[in-house]
């Protein structure tokens, strides 16, 4: 059985191969580790391995584990799951980014609850299949969340995130992941700081690198199945 170290090297690999086919320079794309559901022993693993990103999806045991490994202080924590109003506080306390912005409410919440005085780095979540299921904005809604987010003085808005449909055909995949770029350009040329595209998971890394992903989360490559 592979170690941590080995699939979190083999995920790198495959990450520099899908860069180089899209003419994309090395290191312009970063690895999120998503560590959901899995025990800190295995976070410390890969960061031994020389992992620094780690994402979480659920808000408490996120903060658990940010507690129990504060003193490896490189290490970055994204959370990426949904927000409800009443785990902001503990998101903006212990998070360094949120990529899962979706409403002015929670902005402003996480804002007011952060008192590092580092600003907490946040993306859009933009539903970019308009799923009635799915949280984010529609693609029509970004530019009047982020006009918001930008007048809140806690906060610093870095990008976009995206979760596309499942079951779509290579080609409807690449059209998402292209009109998710769009966007992000877009959004570029009016704000400053807009750096981070997260989209692409362990199944669609080479597609979303070749529409301009900066940053893809995998957990099961590294981590294994989860529990």
């Amino acid at each position: 059985m592979e170690t941590i170290a080995e699939r979190l090297k083999s995920a790198l690999e495959s990450l520099n191969e899908a860069s180089q086919k899209a003419n994309r320079a090395p290191n312009s794309v970063q690895l999120l580790a998503v560590s959901k559901t899995k025990p800190v022993s295995d976070i410390v693993l890969a960061y031994e391995a020389g992992q620094r990103l780690f994402g979480e999806n659920y808000v408490q045991e996120g903060v658990d584990k940010v507690k129990a490994l504060q003193q490896l202080s490189d290490i970055e924590w994204h959370f990426i799951g949904p927000i409800q109003s009443n785990k902001t506080k503990l998101v903006a306390e212990h998070f360094d980014w949120v990529h899962s912005v979706d409403r002015r409410k929670i902005a402003k919440r996480l804002s007011e609850q952060r008192h590092d005085s580092c600003a907490l780095k946040v993306l859009i979540q933009v539903n970019i299949n308009e799923e009635p299921s799915k949280s984010g904005v529609l693609p029509n809604e970004i530019d009047e969340l982020a006009e918001q987010i930008s007048e809140l003085p806690n906060l610093q808005l870095r990008g976009l995130m995206a979760i596309p449909a499942s079951q779509q055909s290579s080609h409807e995949l690449l059209d998402t992941f292209a009109k998710m770029q769009h966007l992000w350009l877009d959004l570029q040329s009016k704000y400053q700081n807009i750096d981070t595209l997260s989209m692409g998971m362990s199944a669609d890394i080479e597609p979303a690198v070749l529409k301009g992903s900066t940053m893809v989360r995998v957990g099961t490559a590294i981590f294994g199945a989860r529990n």
